[in-house]
């Protein structure tokens, strides 16, 4: 190996060549080293992924549920995650130490994710601990980083998806008298409401000041809600909704929880990506739906069932561009590399981290 491919090697850039193969070129090679591999190898896929590394997928779905099939595929030696860094840590932390998982772009991070560090959240919880004592339990959505799974872990917490929040949620206030809700606060506000508490009882961790913002006494918080957002999900705002109401007065609006509250109030129906796409699935030919969720996925759909009227509620939505980082041309790199036996792109949790995260993924399947 020449210094030119060492530096790329180190700095994770994808090589020239790639980048100038054609369409067809980098499908066909794709397909010639999954023949290859066999069984070996396995493509879980995220439903927010451009179609052109979706159609190379062995499952798709959200990134727990490919987490957990990663694990259950005890054949495959070598998992390509097509999401982002967060969901193939999951995948790291879950499957056996003899299977290696690959992120095909390295930079396919988390901007939801990335807005709670370990240190931050070290930071926050001794100043909690100092407002309100040993009343805290910590819950994290699965959207976060591995140190942030196993610091929920080691304080007797557990993970969240927006499948089963309201049920983690209810069991965490059980616990303790109080909750800390990283990293998404709308997710942890509108599964809060909906489990009946006020929004007079939600204060706000705002982690780049260290402080907490709450209008009125301590003791009267129920619920710390990290300062963290999905950037796609915040982009759906009232002003859509409104809009599509006075366009298509009969038209169904679905949404998904990482949205702002005043979003999902005015809503039809609000729930996980799975839950859109099942509702969408079940509903009646002809009906008529704005979807607020990524515009990957809203593509998807619209192209899947042409017998409805589909529409994303935001018209100037972007799909998610870290997301989107994942392309034909990585995934074609990725491969190659490990058909050559270049240790490159691997995701690997250290043991001390992988082991406490773990507790907060089974607490949560326990749980649930």
């Amino acid at each position: 190996m020449n210094i030119f491919e060492t530096l790329e090697s180190k700095t994770n850039i994808i090589p020239e060549n790639y980048k100038k193969m054609t369409t067809q070129e980098l499908e066909n090679r794709v397909r010639e080293v999954k023949a290859k591999l066999g069984k070996k190898l396995y493509i879980p896929g995220h439903h927010y992924q451009k179609d052109e590394v979706i159609q190379f997928a062995d499952d798709t779905g959200d990134s727990l549920k490919l987490a957990q099939l990663s694990a259950e595929n005890r054949e495959a030696e070598y998992i390509v995650f097509c999401g982002v860094h967060f969901m193939a840590e999951t995948a790291d932390i879950l499957t056996d130490r003899n299977q290696k998982v690959y992120l095909p772009d390295m930079r396919a991070g988390c901007s939801m994710a990335d807005m709670a560090d370990i240190y931050q959240t070290e930071r926050a919880w001794t100043k909690l601990q100092e407002i309100f004592g040993d009343t805290i339990i910590p819950l994290t959505y699965v959207n976060s980083t591995a140190a942030i799974k196993a610091f929920v872990g080691d304080n007797g917490g557990a993970t969240v998806t927006s499948s089963n929040a309201e049920k983690i949620v209810s069991w965490a206030l059980g616990e303790k008298e109080r909750m800390l809700f990283l990293p998404d606060q709308h997710l942890g506000r509108n599964t809060a409401y909906n489990l009946g508490i006020g929004l007079e009882e939600m204060a706000i961790w705002d982690p780049i000041h260290n402080q907490l913002i709450f209008d009125g006494p301590a003791e009267n918080v129920k619920v710390i809600l990290w300062k963290g957002h999905c950037s796609v999900h915040e982009n759906f705002t009232v002003e859509n909704v409104k809009s599509v109401r006075e366009d298509y007065p009969d038209m169904n609006i679905i949404v998904h929880p990482e949205c702002r509250r005043e979003v999902v109030q005015l809503s039809d129906l609000a729930g996980s990506t799975n839950f859109i796409i099942q509702t969408i699935e079940k509903a009646e030919p002809g009906s008529a739906w704005a979807i607020g969720t990524e515009m990957n996925l809203v593509k998807r759909l619209i192209a899947q069932h042409p017998d409805k009227q589909i529409i994303s509620l935001n018209p100037n939505m972007c799909p998610c561009l870290t997301m989107n980082r994942i392309d034909l041309p990585h995934l074609v790199w990725c491969l190659d590399s490990i058909e050559k036996g270049v240790e490159q792109n691997i995701i690997k949790v250290p043991d001390e981290i992988a082991k406490s995260a773990v507790q907060a993924l089974s607490r949560m399947l326990e749980i649930s």
